[in-house]
């Protein structure tokens, strides 16, 4: 088969690689219809997550046609038109119990446990096509792909609902409704979210739908905070602005009760310590920046929330801990447990009370898919989501 391969910074092809198989009773494969390239891919482009080999497929947003099924596995049957989760979940162990299934215990090879847990003090659950860290799984960006658990991920479609229409239940929407959930909305609350991406769009499109009073969007291009004004927030653009001030002002001098930080490890611009960042980071002393999640806990009223959905890998430098210990924000964070968020997100699109479609900038080919890595990590004004078609 056909699929995007990584081999190195900026450099990601696609290759002729062996055809996935059943080895696992509960696997399924999938024939692959639409894949999307997402934010959190240029992480591995720009090389900066650990672990990844010369010939990983990437890719974690995708949905298709069940073409085989395992002997174990009484969920699924061929033919089914399924969206599969980017958390890879076995349903049964302690966490997924509880329906915390990015913290699943049993989806994540053994092999990569010792980094896992130096990094994190705990193993973390499988991801499709996200490196070795997370359990060296092959990703979506492919004409088929092996689906482990998948009498527990994949949720099945109805064949009226277009791809473009479901897709994003793989990853984005639910991130962005849990990022908004996290911030546990009230009557009359402003929620300030930094990062106009797909994951901040649909954090806004969230937080507007549980309710709150005013979100206000931090950005810098143009066209995404004019998608975010459309879809009713207030904009700020922090090139224009001292955006600390305009969030006092804009609050009556409180700031904003719920702050997100959907942008993650690659922050750049939102403040003049991103230099900072950035020499730390080149003598590996540091691997994230996060100019904007400090502004993020800086900005937050005082007992406000902090939600954290943006992608963090290792550690950071200048973190604000005394302005999150004085001022008592609850923080949550976390990859998100797409699984417990698929039926409601279904039926919410199904009754067009959620749109996704306006997000999708671009539709290629999966043979083009190093262009629209490329177009997605240096024209993000214009390039809002790729999607790709095997």
């Amino acid at each position: 088969m056909r699929a995007l391969t990584w081999h190195g910074k900026k450099d990601v092809r696609v290759d002729t690689v062996p055809d996935p198989e059943i080895v696992n009773p509960r696997d399924a494969i999938v024939r692959i219809t639409s894949t999307a390239i997402c934010g959190s891919d240029l992480h591995l482009y720009h090389a900066m997550i650990p672990t990844l080999q010369p010939g990983d497929i990437l890719g974690h947003e995708f949905m298709g046609e069940v073409v085989d099924v395992g002997r174990g596995n009484t969920s699924l049957k061929k033919g089914d038109r399924v969206v599969v989760p980017f958390v890879i979940a076995c349903g049964k162990c302690f966490f997924c119990d509880r329906q915390q299934f990015s913290a699943c215990d049993n989806s994540n090879p053994v092999d990569s446990a010792d980094m896992s847990e130096t990094l994190y003090g705990y193993q973390t659950s499988g991801l499709f096509g996200y490196s070795h860290l997370t359990g060296g799984y092959a990703g979506g960006q492919a004409e088929y792909a092996r689906v482990p658990f998948s009498d527990v991920g994949p949720i099945v479609v109805p064949d009226e609902l277009e791809d473009d229409q479901v897709l994003f239940l793989s990853d984005i929407l639910p991130t962005g409704w849990m990022a908004a959930e996290n911030c546990e909305i009230e009557d009359g609350d402003t929620v300030a979210v930094w990062g106009c991406g797909p994951v901040g769009l649909f954090a806004i499109q969230s937080a507007l739908l549980m309710g709150a009073h005013q979100v206000i969007a931090i950005d810098h291009y143009p066209h995404r905070l004019e998608l975010a004004e459309k879809l009713g927030a207030k904009v700020i653009n922090y090139k224009h602005a001292n955006v600390h001030k305009a969030l006092v002002e804009m609050t009556g001098g409180i700031g904003p009760d719920a702050v997100i930080d959907a942008v993650g490890m690659e922050s750049h611009g939102f403040a003049l310590d991103n230099v900072y960042d950035r020499a730390k980071e080149a003598v590996m002393l540091e691997t994230d920046r996060p100019a904007a999640l400090r502004q993020a806990i800086l900005a937050c009223r005082k007992g406000g929330r902090l939600s954290m959905p943006g992608v963090y890998g290792g550690f950071v430098d200048k973190f604000p801990l005394g302005a999150l210990m004085e001022k008592g924000l609850t923080v949550r964070s976390g990859q998100t447990h797409v699984h417990r968020y698929l039926p409601k997100l279904l039926e919410m699109i199904r009754d067009r009370r959620i749109d996704t479609t306006f997000l999708i900038s671009h539709r290629m080919p999966l043979e083009e898919a190093p262009q629209g890595y490329r177009m997605f990590a240096e024209e993000q004004n214009l390039t809002t989501k790729v999607v790709l078609k095997p």
